[in-house]
């Protein structure tokens, strides 16, 4: 894929001028993290943010026993982004983590800032922002309406790559369940499906 190709997927050509698909593309650096590496770590202040061409990534926190529990997965033309810290400078109280090897775009928030004068380019951040709204909020809801096989069914559904990508103890944790609660899902699910 040429260097532009993937942004070109974010910022289509058709709603953008020559010019500024050129200026939008100048700001952006190709960037790649190992599996285990960080995007982003818990008590730093994002000053950036990346668009995730491939790979899969996951956000967590630490609970107040210590566990890691997974907030959010990240896969292909995701925005990776801590919003509170991005935009309020507040240190960051998740981690960012690659879960396999990725290849990212990323954007210092100076840089961003220089693009807002375009308006196909706020467009383009208002609709990405209002998706994330609403994917946090129907898995909040979900966690207190659903039950876990439920909860799984609809990763299956929404992101089917993700269950093949991403340990199943980070899984777990994101929909809220213990690893042998979801295996016995997981066996479940098989046996009703033959």
């Amino acid at each position: 894929m040429d260097n532009n190709q993937f942004l070109k997927q974010i910022f289509k050509p058709e709603n953008f001028s020559k010019d500024e698909l050129e200026i939008i593309f100048s700001q952006f650096k190709k960037v790649e993290f190992d599996k285990n590496e960080y995007f982003i770590r818990e008590h730093k202040i994002a000053n950036y943010y990346f668009f995730l061409e491939s790979g899969f990534a996951r956000s967590y926190a630490i609970d107040f026993e210590g566990n890691d529990i997974t907030t959010k997965f990240f896969t292909a033309s995701d925005i990776i982004i801590d919003w509170h810290s991005y935009f309020l400078k507040t240190p960051c109280k998740e981690y960012i983590q690659a879960t396999t090897k990725c290849v990212a775009w990323k954007i210092y928030f100076d840089d961003f800032m220089k693009l807002f004068k375009i308006e196909s380019f706020r467009e383009v951040g208002r609709t990405r922002l209002v998706s994330n709204y609403f994917e946090l909020k129907n898995h909040t809801v979900s966690m207190i309406t659903d039950q876990a096989k439920q909860r799984y069914l609809n990763l299956v559904e929404h992101q089917p790559d993700v269950i093949h990508n991403v340990p199943l103890k980070h899984i777990a944790t994101y929909l809220g369940i213990t690893d042998t609660s979801l295996s016995r899902i997981r066996k479940e699910i098989l046996k009703q499906s033959k």
